[in-house]
C-alpha cells in the first residue's frame, strides 16, 4: 500500500478527542483505531506490538545489522482536534493542481487569495475535505507515513538498520498525548514525533504553556434597588481583560513572540470565570507572564476586596533545553531530508507537542513535518507529494543513525 492509501484508509475512523471525559483514551473512536492499527502492524509481521489499557500502540521493526546502532523510536497521534468535527470525513484528491479556488462544497473553497501558501503546491495531488468536517492529516498522515516507511525498510533489506520502535498515542489535541506514554517501555535513546506541517519543516523548540483559570465572584441585587450594593461580576471581569497587554494576544505575535490568550469565558452577575492559556518561548518571561495575572488579581482584589481567585497550571515546557545536549539528532534529520531534496526548515513551535513532555520524561524528541496545512478544521489538507517526502525521511534518518553508528 502506498502512504496515500494508507492515509485515506486511516482518515475513516472517527478520533475526535474529548477534554470533558476524563478517560484514556478520551474518545471510543480512539481505542477503535488503535485496534485497527494493531491489526495492521501484526499483520506486517513487526514484533512486540503492545496496545495497553490506555490505548498506547507500540510495536518493533528489529535491526538488520550486528552494529552497535542506538535504538530509535517515531511517534504519532492518532485523535484528532476537538475543534471540528472528524466524522464521516470525506477526501477527494485535486490532482495536479493548478493554482486556481479550490471549491470544497457550494459554500466553501479553498482560495489561494486567502491561503498564501496554496500556489507553492502548483502541480502537486492535493486531499482536501467536502467543507464539512476537518481532514485528519494532524496527525494520521504522521501515521500512515510512519508505517510506509517501516513496510519500505522491512522490503529493503539492503539498507541497514537499528532497532526502530514505532508508538500511536491518543488524545495527543487535548494535551495528554504524553502523560501516560511509557518511555521506559519504549527503550528509545530518542525519538522523532511526526507531527509537524508543511514540508521541511523541522522543530525543536517549542512554547512554554500554562493555563490561568480566574473566578470573579459577584453579588446580585434587584437592579432597581442595586445602588452601593450590587457587584457585577461581569464588569467586573472586563476591567480583569483590559488590564492586560492589548497586543499580546495570538492575533498579534509571531515567531518567539508569547502571548496571554482568552480562550473561555463564562459569566452571570454572580460569578465569572476567565480561562486563558499563556505561552512563551523564553522560560523567564513566561515566568513573568504568570507572574503578572497573579498581580492584575491582587490589583483587583484591592478594588473589589476578596472578589478575585486565580489557579495556574504548569502545561508543558520548551523542549530546546532538552534537545541542545544531544544536537546530533537534530543533525541526522536535516541529513535526511537534504538526502531526499528537501532543505530543512527549522523554527519554533508556536504550540505543542507530545515530544516536548516526552523530552521532560527522559526521550529526547524533536518534531518532524507530516505535511499538511489549514490543521483543525474544514481547510485542512495535504499534497501526496508531501507525505512521500516525510515517508522516505523516516526511512533516511534509520539508514544515517546507523551509518554514524
Amino acid at each position: 500500500m502506498t502512504v496515500t492509501d494508507r492515509f485515506l484508509d486511516f482518515v475513516k475512523f472517527d478520533t475526535q478527542s474529548d477534554e470533558l471525559t476524563n478517560m484514556t483514551p478520551s474518545s471510543p473512536g480512539q481505542m477503535e483505531f488503535a485496534k485497527y492499527l494493531k491489526a495492521v502492524l501484526l499483520g506486517m509481521g513487526l514484533e512486540d506490538v503492545d496496545l495497553d489499557d490506555n490505548g498506547y500502540l507500540m510495536a518493533t521493526l528489529p535491526a538488520n545489522t550486528d552494529k552497535e546502532v542506538p535504538v530509535i523510536g517515531f511517534i504519532a497521534h492518532m485523535d484528532t482536534s476537538p475543534d471540528m468535527s472528524g466524522k464521516h470525513v470525506n477526501p477527494r484528491i485535486v490532482k495536479n493542481y493548478d493554482g486556481s479556488v479550490i471549491d470544497l462544497n457550494a459554500e466553501y473553497k479553498l482560495d489561494p487569495a486567502e491561503f498564501p501558501e496554496l500556489p507553492g503546491y502548483i502541480g502537486q495531488d492535493l486531499i482536501v475535505t467536502d467543507g464539512t468536517t476537518l481532514l485528519g492529516a494532524d496527525d494520521k498522515a504522521g501515521i500512515a507515513e510512519i508505517i510506509t516507511a517501516v513496510s519500505y525498510l522491512q522490503s529493503h533489506p539492503e539498507i541497514e538498520h537499528g532497532k526502530v520502535r514505532i508508538a500511536f498515542n491518543p488524545d495527543e489535541e487535548i494535551g495528554l498525548g504524553a502523560h501516560k506514554f511509557d518511555v521506559e517501555k519504549f527503550g528509545c535513546a530518542f525519538g522523532y514525533t511526526m507531527d509537524g506541517g508543511a514540508v521541511g519543516e523541522l522543530e525543536y523548540e517549542n512554547f512554554n504553556a500554562a493555563q490561568a483559570k480566574i473566578t470573579i465572584k459577584g453579588r446580585n441585587v434587584h437592579p432597581g434597588y442595586a445602588k452601593h450594593k450590587m457587584l457585577n461580576s461581569i464588569r467586573v471581569a472586563n476591567n480583569f481583560m483590559a488590564m492586560l497587554p492589548r497586543w499580546e494576544t495570538p492575533e498579534h505575535t509571531e515567531g518567539y513572540e508569547g502571548f496571554y490568550h482568552l480562550v473561555g469565558i463564562q459569566g452571570t452577575v454572580e460569578e465569572t470565570v476567565l480561562t486563558y492559556i499563556i505561552r512563551d518561548h523564553d522560560r523567564a518571561r513566561f515566568e513573568s507572564r504568570k507572574r503578572e495575572i497573579e498581580h492584575l488579581v491582587r490589583k483587583t482584589n484591592t478594588e473589589f476586596p476578596g472578589c478575585c481567585t486565580v489557579e495556574i497550571k504548569d502545561q508543558y515546557y520548551n523542549m530546546r533545553e532538552k534537545i541542545e545536549p544531544v544536537i546530533e539528532i537534530i543533525g541526522y534529520v536535516e541529513d535526511a531530508m537534504r538526502m531526499a531534496g528537501l532543505e530543512p526548515k527549522v523554527q519554533p513551535i508556536r504550540g505543542g507537542t507530545d515530544g516536548a513532555q516526552l523530552s521532560f520524561k527522559g526521550l529526547p524528541c524533536p518534531n518532524i513535518f507530516a505535511g499538511g496545512e489549514n490543521f483543525h478544521g474544514r481547510f485542512e489538507y495535504v499534497p501526496i507529494q508531501s507525505m512521500e517526502k516525510a515517508t522516505e525521511v523516516v526511512v533516511n534518518i534509520c539508514r544515517i543513525v546507523c551509518e554514524k553508528a
